[in-house]
């Protein structure tokens, strides 16, 4: 069953709960709710082509969208920004000291929702064209 509808809409919600973390100060919530917008975006677009994608890397899954699509080069540095918000953001262990609430910074977060805006909008305009 193709459902790309679903996963570009749930990236909005995605970023939507990115954009709310921010005003409530959850900026490590607000990073990680960026990638797995730009995640499912993505997803979003294997799922309208019938391909199967694998895995929870922004940047590996554009790699093999690459392949099939071109992708701009800025997109895939953002991309690599972001996978590093996927795991760290929610374990304490992942850092050597403090929660990764303390870990993170407004600045960050409006960053990486940037990065997530854009390849949302890549992949929207994508998933109009096929």
């Amino acid at each position: 069953m193709e459902r790309s509808r679903d996963w570009i809409n749930q990236a909005e919600g995605d970023l939507l709960h990115a954009r709310n973390d921010v005003a409530g100060g959850y900026y490590e919530w607000a990073c990680f709710s960026a990638q797995q917008a730009a995640e499912k975006a993505v997803e979003a677009v294997f799922q309208r082509l019938g391909a199967e994608a694998w895995g929870h890397s922004v940047a590996d899954l554009l790699q093999e969208l690459a392949e099939r699509r071109a992708v701009p080069h800025r997109l895939r540095d953002a991309a690599l920004e972001l996978d590093k918000a996927y795991i760290p953001t929610r374990y304490p262990n992942a850092h050597p000291a403090g929660a990764p609430r303390t870990r993170y910074t407004q600045g960050e977060a409006t960053r990486l929702i940037g990065n997530a805006e854009d390849i949302y909008k890549f992949c929207s305009d994508l998933l109009s064209t096929l």
